[in-house]
């Protein structure tokens, strides 16, 4: 078994390297992949590398610090057990360490951490204490409980120990391709990049390395902005795993001193990247695992660089599942590849057509409506965009010109999180109509056959349709009826999609029916 080297409370960059070079963290972690990502690196221009820590067995990275601090603790302290606090990640790793170790460990996490992390703790042998809104109110507690019961704190990421098992990923890097121009790491507690960049900027100066925070935690930039680590008013929750409100003072001190750049992100672009990763290596990373990636893409698109190794790291795959709803939603708009938009059309037979039309072939990904006065209606539309923010407001110009009046919503977070789900209501004033649903082919052109088959005929009043990526499309439509009408039915077959009727559905006549 490897024995770490002691370290100072502030070590210099000499002995982080060869903390480092002896670290034990080969013990229990394992040498991870360097991918390349080949669609993106068509897409950037550069070659794009992703450093897979998601396929250690605690599917994090956290594993190599907290092995590397425990594995040093003397025998008394091994006796008294160890205590952490942690979102998740962290947390596994220190349980699983200990238990290998034949250690006790106690892990405080925050409420909110997802199942999925708690029982993956708990199945590596660890005690799990739910306690707190956020990381910084657990901390709080596992300090306590350590200053009370005598079980000995392992930090996330304020420890010359911790940040030296880290650190090995960037030996590993350096060792599998030592032509790469620049490394992005995620932060949160600055851990992960403090120990990258000391040991790059220790053995390969030369190369670049970029630290990527959360705009809605960026701990690191406040710190950076304020000269010394402070507190920030209230952290997101998204990308739980680097949901910190202050950065480590060893971390800042280092971080300061070695990291070449900073970059901050928003929670779209960290979705984007989520899709990328999947697409191009078939990862499913969680929110702060793609965190690197999505400052990858920032920083190429900022610094127009081209023809790099650019090299970033997959920090963890611990995703709550039910997350993915979200990122789905999102990761188009982060990637500047669907554009929303309020417009405003006349309340007239084909007027939808129309302006189906006048998007010249480009396709719907999202429509919301329901009638609200015989003069004009205001629809929720969303489309999809293969040019970004250029081919949007070419679009937006288009029907303007056209005199619609458009608002842009892309960038609205109210709508894009809550106002997108809630278009509609009741009609103005009573109304005959009957509801269908549809089904059908997810081709290009079968929403326009749709409008063109009924939508010239009969008035449209209610529509909702958002595409999900499957082989089918589903569309929720209410026509103006009075009574039978033949000819409708008729146009229903001739139509040739599979449909129900859904008049006396109670969830629409309990929110939508006139």
């Amino acid at each position: 078994m490897a024995v770490p080297l002691p370290l100072s409370s502030a070590p210099t960059g000499a002995e982080y390297l060869r903390a480092v070079l002896c670290s034990p963290v080969y013990d229990v972690a394992q040498v991870t992949p360097l991918q390349v990502m080949n669609k993106l690196s068509a897409r950037l221009k550069n070659t794009v590398l992703v450093k897979r820590e998601d396929r250690q067995p605690v599917h994090s990275f956290k594993l190599r610090g907290a092995h590397a601090m425990i594995s040093g603790l003397n025998e008394q302290q091994r006796a008294n057990g160890v205590i952490a606090a942690s979102a998740g990640n962290h947390a596994q790793g220190v349980a699983l360490s200990a238990t290998g170790l034949g250690i006790r460990s106690l892990i405080v996490m925050p409420l909110t951490t997802p199942d999925i992390k708690v029982d993956a703790v708990r199945g590596f042998g660890g005690e799990v204490l739910l306690h707190g809104a956020n990381f910084d109110e657990a901390k709080a507690k596992a300090i306590a409980l350590s200053e009370q019961e005598g079980y000995i704190f392992i930090p996330p990421f304020d420890h010359p120990a911790v940040i030296a098992g880290q650190g090995t990923i960037g030996m590993e890097l350096i060792q599998q391709d030592a032509h790469l121009d620049r490394i992005f790491v995620p932060v949160g507690g600055g851990g992960l990049a403090a120990g990258v960049a000391v040991l790059i900027k220790q053995l390969m100066p030369d190369i670049k390395v970029i630290g990527v925070e959360a705009e809605d935690s960026a701990c690191l930039m406040a710190a950076m902005n304020a000269g010394q680590p402070v507190d920030l008013d209230r952290v997101g929750l998204f990308a739980d795993g680097v949901a910190v409100k202050r950065i480590g003072d060893e971390t800042f001190r280092l971080c300061r001193e070695y990291l070449d750049d900073v970059i901050t992100v928003d929670s779209d672009a960290i979705c984007a990247a989520v899709k990328d990763l999947f697409e191009d290596v078939r990862a499913i990373a969680e929110p702060s695992g793609a965190l690197a990636l999505a400052g990858l893409k920032k920083y190429v698109e900022q610094h127009n660089l081209e023809g790099e190794r650019l090299a970033c790291i997959l920090s963890g795959a611990n995703l709550n599942f039910h997350g993915l709803r979200y990122v789905s939603e999102r990761c188009e708009l982060g990637e500047k590849r669907e554009a929303l938009l309020a417009v405003t059309i006349p309340e007239q037979k084909g007027s939808f057509l129309k302006f189906c039309q006048l998007l010249g072939g480009r396709s719907v990904t999202e429509f919301n409506y329901r009638y609200a006065s015989d003069k004009d209606a205001c629809i929720f539309v969303g489309v999809r965009l293969t040019g970004g923010q250029t081919e949007r407001e070419e679009i937006i110009r288009e029907l303007r010109d056209d005199s619609y009046q458009v608002v842009d919503l892309s960038d609205d977070e109210m709508a894009k999180l809550h106002v997108r789900y809630m278009v509609g209501g009741r009609p103005a004033k009573p109304l005959s109509e009957r509801l269908y649903s549809f089904e059908f082919p997810e081709s290009a052109g079968a929403l326009l056959k749709f409008l063109q088959t009924l939508g010239t005929y009969w008035n449209i009043s209610l529509f909702h349709y958002r595409s999900h990526g499957t082989d089918y499309g589903r569309v929720l439509a209410a026509f103006e009826l009075v009574g039978h009408d033949a000819e409708f039915e008729q146009h229903l077959e001739q139509l040739g999609y599979d449909y129900h009727d859904e008049t006396d559905n109670p969830a629409f006549r309990f929110f939508l029916a006139g």
